[in-house]
């Protein structure tokens, strides 16, 4: 008898336990975002293919797109980029270029997970803004507010009302950026002042958080807002500015000044994702820390497995750099090992560094707030 109540006990027991790992798995599921589609602004750290559309360039012919694709995706590095990552760890599919959907030249050309509207030389300000400073924008005028208008192009393809639109973009993340970095590289690469550069920051950020509240309007819940990378790492830069001073550079072999910019830069704007964090409560608003992610890998590579500041993919130079023979160029040949380098062209990175950076966004705490803790 003792043995049968013992025996019931025990089952009651086993059943109350099941019960609670299930309900607690139910909050957790509860608790962790799901996404069913991507919308991506932004410029080449971004663009899957939508540059290749319009206009093939370097990042169209090989050696790019060698180490993942085994051929040139229209993206700006060996392999996959961070937007590909951030798809991958939110079990979302790559993100189409939305000019491949909206020619029917894609095998699915539907939008239902997403769109890609980034182009490479993309910049956040209109081409006339750049005019009236004598800065000359050698790549197409797909600005940000053109981007915007796209995605406001497709929205009818994907519903037909207000309230069925913010039905599908509430579950939807909204990557606005990286972009604004070009605003200030097209200046930079003809060396205008640093001060002329730097007064270009809130006109930048007044065009990005403007898409931001239409986005928000138009229904967007969850938006991940990108801020700058180190720019005095680049191997672009390092070599443009190269000098014998060495006050210039910090300990790591860092461009200070340029580093500064960019910080500057993402001070600025995450100040400014604050206040609209305030203006729209029920909206998550997030700051993605690409400069923090990255310089780690700057600053301790072998801790990673790279090398340090030279490029894969390049030909001379301190930093294997040479901006008349940029990778893409006949003769101009990769490194054998792309997943040791942090930099692939010059200006972009490969495929390792943008895995790594992804991943402290998603998962890390370069993030605010922290995505993982949605």
């Amino acid at each position: 008898m003792a043995a049968t109540s013992k025996q019931k006990w025990r089952t009651v027991t086993l059943q109350l336990l099941f019960l609670m790992i299930a309900a607690s798995v139910q909050l957790l599921t509860a608790a962790c975002p799901t996404y069913s589609s991507i919308f991506s602004f932004g410029d080449s750290l971004a663009d899957t293919g939508n540059q290749q559309l319009i206009s093939p360039n370097l990042c169209s012919l090989p050696p790019y797109g060698e180490t993942y694709f085994h051929r040139p995706s229209g993206r700006c590095s060996d392999g996959r980029l961070i937007i590909d990552f951030i798809a991958e760890l939110l079990g979302v599919p790559m993100v189409k270029p939305y000019l491949g959907i909206k020619n029917g030249v894609l095998e699915d050309s539907s939008a239902n997970e997403g769109a890609n509207f980034a182009v490479i030389g993309a910049t956040a300000l209109n081409v006339s803004y750049f005019e009236e400073r004598d800065v000359n924008i050698v790549a197409t005028n797909c600005s940000l507010t053109v981007q915007l208008n796209w995605f406001k192009e497709l929205l009818p393809t994907l519903c037909n009302s207000s309230k069925s639109c913010h039905d599908i973009l509430k579950n939807s993340l909204f990557l606005v950026g990286e972009i604004g970095g070009n605003d200030f590289n097209y200046p930079l690469f003809i060396r205008k002042s640093i001060e002329e550069v730097s007064t270009y920051v809130p006109d930048v950020i007044k065009v990005i958080t403007s898409s931001i509240n239409e986005l928000i309007d138009l229904g967007a819940r969850t938006l991940l807002v990108p801020g700058n990378l180190p720019l005095g790492c680049n191997a672009l830069y390092l070599t443009l500015y190269e000098t014998k001073d060495g006050n210039q550079y910090d300990s790591f072999g860092c461009l200070k000044w340029l580093n500064k910019l960019a910080k500057y830069y993402n001070q600025k704007l995450q100040y400014k994702i604050y206040k609209l964090r305030e203006i729209h409560p029920h909206a998550n608003i997030i700051y993605a820390d690409y400069y923090n992610a990255a310089l780690p890998l700057y600053q301790f590579p072998t801790k990673f497995g790279f090398i340090g500041l030279q490029t894969c993919c390049g030909m001379g130079g301190s930093y294997n750099y040479n901006a008349s023979k940029p990778c893409g160029k006949p003769g101009v040949i990769s490194c054998d090992d792309p997943s040791r380098y942090i930099g692939w062209d010059g200006i972009h990175l490969t495929e390792a560094a943008y895995k790594l950076i992804a991943d402290g966004i998603i998962n890390g705490p370069y993030s605010l707030p922290q995505f993982s803790n949605l």
